[in-house]
């Protein structure tokens, strides 16, 4: 069949112009007053258009358009509106400084507004709040992805509670995105090589505020059909599948700000799913200015930032050599490197033939900057990839960490918005990285506070009842039964919600272990509790969708479905109801597991209170006055025993703490004791876990670094790398050769604190200098139960001279501490080119 196809855009009334520019830039999606035009046009289409912006200005009739061009009061706030769009995109910002070259943010996932499905859960929430927040800033950012066809899949319960998928196409055209045109008013296309064969790319544009995220697009008629759905579905597939979709990602990633004329000076990788990137990226320096492999590696890797999310090994994206000998066979000829040279980028054992290639090992070999998301989390990683630097101690691993964030004004509820703008004043939108202004929140009284919270929880309940209705309706339930939907949940009773993906580390059944103690709290006549829980398995997690069906069993065998609801398909339109209306928010996975988690923080912005393990982003997080913790960050191998001994403290929390405090009220009927956490809850919060702080942290300690990394490289003409690589190479060389020969100290038996101590150590240096490496003494007490130094200090030892060809080193310390103290000498790399010296395989101790 021949189809000619055209596009069809709506027709606006002239005075209507603004709105298709504002619903064309997701700046609306953290601005309520900007949302409610659209609502304000005709609420039964916006309902129709599943609350896209683009498509409702398309379904509205041109009556109605007609008649609202005429409308004073719609023109009005169209105006003032716009007018704060324009004055956000121009007005100045946190950093003012160039835009010339720019850092690229790589995810595979972006969750910025229901209108735009291609997000799964937290990584891609995460995502979508760091391309805003950078928007908010004025960071010379630009986000890079993938845009699927399918998106992740819509989450359907039939009547047993087990969950389906389905997987609706998504209509560009109609959303929020914009095909990136270049000559001849053509589709600008980037092609990648997938063994053997080409897959060819467009890109689209979205808008975030004063930001771009371009997102690469297969499904084009160049491409055989399997090319066109390697951007059909979010996680979808398989491995195969993956490989490709990370190919695409990474290396079709850099083509395409390149064929935009965007200069990636830096590279943020969110997580390893991009990390081909950082060989693309060495390829390019090796065609266009005749670099060795070494020479561009040593370019490149100051410039790159990796972030881990996953405190797993099992979580990292791991693939075949078969798949990779498939793929990438001809890249080592490319790289002038040899093939188990090219396979040890991606394995911690280098040259185990039997180890798959790691996407997170090629991430951090690649990478100057790596950290974790949580002060744990970082943790975590160190210990988990210290294999990678072995000899050094497990606190100098170069795996930093920044916390996650949330961006306040997506998740801040409108209500709740209106409420803080009022006391806050025009400095909370104005200056959104000044998070002192969270303080303010003493001046808001305890009945506004109040008032505003319970609005949200009827409005939960409201929102929950109707998709109980709408489920129940599918699954074709009597009308007896849709009628108990009404009574589903009360805007009155403590309401707790647990809404997250449902992996069986999370335990979102925890709760339901004792089920007579649980049943005595759902049925309290005079202080009863309502529990809502939410969220998707994996289409292939089997256990997890069990975990969802149990819960829908228990509610029905117990009749308890008007205090336990569990709400299909999890999105971000049902997070902004759960995190603003629940009055707690329950977390329970497995501690170390939850890398950083952020539904918590945004429930805390609403003033809902946490009770979690001590895990992620609560456990450096919590005080007191801010909720509960569950246990005290105990670790367990035996999981049956922990399941049992924290759901034993979440019952006595609850019994004991939490049930007693939320109802216990004055004789204005406000629970004063409950308010005043809320209040601390949401100034501490608002203060440690805004994107705000978090986009500060990655600028300060990797952003800015990297772009200086890169303009003084290109400066002199990569001098600097050429050095640096003929520098490793000598190292690399001379290595074995180092010898340390011996120690020597003044040390006596017995020394008093503030005595001096001083140090030689007498080193074989073979062909190098004594300014080519770096010599530390390391330093401090001795463990009574290894022979290991604990909170090792360290200090630089300076060339003392020559002896018969043995170099000296010297240093003076200060004996600090006491107790058992020790002292040893290693020795590490030291050239001015490097961000730190903690290279792989160069490390030698006495």
């Amino acid at each position: 069949m021949n189809i000619s196809t055209y596009t069809v855009k709506p027709k606006l009334p002239n005075s209507l112009k603004p709105l298709e520019e504002i619903a064309r830039n997701l700046w609306l999606s953290w601005n309520f007053d900007a949302v409610e035009l659209f609502i304000r046009l005709d609420y039964e289409v916006w309902l129709q258009s599943q609350q896209s912006p683009v498509r409702t200005l398309g379904m509205v009739s041109q009556e109605r358009l007609a008649e609202v061009a005429k409308d004073d009061s719609y023109l009005a706030a169209l105006k003032a509106i716009y007018s704060h769009f324009l004055k956000y995109k121009s007005g100045q910002t946190w950093y003012r400084g160039s835009r010339k070259d720019v850092v690229a943010y790589f995810s595979m996932e972006y969750g910025m507004d229901v209108s735009l499905p291609i997000y799964s859960g937290g990584l891609g929430i995460l995502s979508g709040d760091h391309m805003k927040t950078s928007s908010d800033m004025g960071l010379p950012l630009v986000g890079i992805g993938l845009l699927y066809r399918q998106g992740y899949f819509k989450q359907l319960l039939n009547a047993d509670g087990f969950q389906q998928e389905s997987y609706p196409e998504n209509d560009w055209y109609n959303m929020p995105v914009e095909l990136k045109l270049g000559k001849n008013n053509e589709a600008i296309k980037i092609t990648v090589d997938l063994a053997e064969r080409q897959a060819v790319a467009q890109i689209w544009e979205v808008k975030v505020g004063r930001s771009s995220l371009y997102l690469l697009d297969t499904n084009i008629p160049e491409n055989a059909p399997d090319i066109r759905n390697i951007t059909s579905a979010l996680y979808g597939g398989d491995k195969e599948t993956r490989i490709q979709q990370e190919i695409l990602l990474g290396i079709g990633g850099i083509r395409a700000l390149r064929a935009l004329g965007i200069n990636p000076a830096a590279c943020h990788m969110n997580e390893g799913h991009s990390a081909f990137l950082g060989l693309e990226r060495i390829r390019e320096l090796m065609s266009e200015r005749n670099f060795n492999f070494d020479e561009a590696r040593e370019a490149v890797w100051p410039t790159n930032i990796f972030t881990t999310h996953t405190p797993v090994p099992a979580g990292n994206e791991r693939f075949d050599i078969g798949l990779m000998d498939k793929y990438f066979r001809n890249w080592p000829q490319i790289l002038g490197i040899s093939w188990k040279d090219f396979l040890s980028l991606g394995r911690e054992r280098p040259y185990d033939d039997s180890e798959t290639y790691c996407m997170t090992v090629l991430a951090l070999k690649l990478a100057a900057y790596a950290n974790g998301v949580a002060k744990l989390h970082g943790a975590v990683s160190r210990k988990m990839w210290r294999s990678l630097w072995p000899g050094l101690s497990l606190n100098e691993i170069p795996i930093d960490h920044v916390t996650n964030g949330v961006h306040p004004r997506t998740w801040v509820s409108s209500n709740m918005g209106e409420l803080l703008d009022r006391y806050f004043g025009p400095h909370f939108d104005d200056e959104p990285t000044d998070l002192a202004v969270w303080s303010r929140m003493d001046r808001i009284s305890d009945e506004e506070l109040w008032r505003t919270h319970e609005r949200r929880r009827e409005r939960l309940v409201a929102f929950a009842r109707e998709r109980i209705r709408q489920n129940l309706k599918r699954n074709g339930a009597v009308e007896r039964r849709l009628a108990q939907a009404e009574d589903a949940l009360s805007p009155y009773t403590l309401t707790i919600a647990f809404a997250r993906r449902f992996a069986t580390y999370k335990r979102g059944n925890l709760l339901l272990r004792d089920p007579d103690r649980l049943l005595r709290l759902l049925k309290d006549t005079e202080r009863p509790i309502q529990l809502i829980f939410a969220g998707k398995a994996h289409p292939m997690d089997m256990p997890g969708k069990e975990l969802i069906r149990s819960i829908v069993h228990f509610a029905e065998q117990h009749d308890v479905q008007s205090r336990i609801v569990f709400l299909e398909n999890y999105d971000m339109s049902m997070a902004h109801y759960l995190t603003s209306g629940a009055d707690l928010w329950l977390n329970t996975p497995r501690r170390p597991m939850e890398a950083s988690g952020t539904s918590g923080m945004k429930a805390a912005m609403n003033g809902v209170l946490n009770c979690s393990i001590l895990d992620g982003w609560w456990d450096e997080a919590y005080n007191p006055e801010l909720g509960w913790a569950i246990g005290r960050g105990e670790e367990y191998e035996d999981t049956n025993l922990q399941d049992e001994i924290e759901s034993k403290a979440l019952y006595d929390l609850l019994e004991r703490e939490i049930i007693p405090l939320f109802y216990q009220r004055g004789r204005d009927g406000l629970p004063r004791e409950w308010i005043r956490r809320m209040k601390i809850c949401m100034k501490e919060i608002g203060r440690s876990m805004s994107s705000h702080r978090m986009l500060m942290d990655y600028s300060n300690k990797f952003y800015f670094p990297a772009l200086k990394n890169y303009r003084r490289i290109v400066k002199d003409d990569y001098a600097e790398s050429k050095a640096l690589a003929a520098y490793l190479s000598k190292l690399r060389q001379a290595w074995d050769n180092i010898k340390i020969h011996a120690i020597e100290s003044n040390a006596k038996p017995v020394m008093q604190r503030g005595d001096s101590l001083t140090v030689t150590a007498r080193i074989e240096l073979g062909p190098l200098t004594p300014d080519e490496v770096l010599v530390e003494l390391y330093y401090g007490s001795v463990s009574n139960q290894s022979s290991e130094i604990k909170n090792a200090r360290r200090a630089e030892m300076r060339s003392a001279g020559q002896e018969e060809g043995v170099s000296i080193y010297q240093v003076r310390i200060e004996c600090a501490d006491t107790g058992i103290q020790g002292h040893t000498v290693r020795i590490l790399p030291k050239h001015e080119a490097l961000v730190h010296p903690y290279r792989t395989g160069f490390i030698k101790w006495a």
